[in-house]
């Protein structure tokens, strides 16, 4: 089950439909080798509540994009019980958006894909483990018929 929830003050337009953002969520699970049903829940909040969390959580005093809060692991933890939580900050995205000059939905939608990436344990940090999420990411986004989100590297050989 994905849940997607958008805090009250935050507006509604502009933003991908439900069936769009579970459809792309399922695409990243089937794409990343993830065979349950995913569950979690993509909220979208205000920048303060985005900036908020990520002071807490990453030491970080400034609004950001996107948040990704995987399900940690302990005693009779399944990953097919929930993969985590997504949190966009809505305002700070749709600028974003405009600066790039894409559409709202297609960069919400990388938004979350990368987020859910990083979900499945994913990650960025280390080049070699950048080049593979970032191939993943654009082949994902080109199967979605979205936009290149790394035009500058090279997808050959998917």
């Amino acid at each position: 089950m994905i849940d997607v929830v958008f805090d009250a003050d935050v507006n509604h337009a502009g933003f991908p439909a439900t069936a769009d953002i579970e459809r792309a969520a399922r695409v990243v699970c089937d794409e990343a080798g993830f065979s349950g049903q995913p569950e979690l829940c993509v909220r979208f909040a205000t920048d303060e509540d985005i900036r908020a969390l990520n002071k807490q959580w990453r030491g970080r005093d400034k609004v950001t994009d996107v948040l990704s809060f995987p399900m940690q692991e302990g005693p009779g933890y399944d990953l097919n019980m929930s993969l985590g939580d997504v949190a966009l900050a809505a305002r700070f995205v749709r600028q974003q958006a405009s600066s790039l000059n894409l559409p709202v939905q297609a960069h919400t939608l990388h938004l979350i894909i990368h987020a859910v990436l990083h979900l499945l344990g994913f990650d960025h940090v280390k080049d070699e483990d950048a080049k593979i999420m970032h191939k993943l990411e654009q082949h994902i986004m080109q199967h979605l018929s979205l936009h290149n989100p790394y035009p500058n590297h090279s997808t050959a050989g998917q």
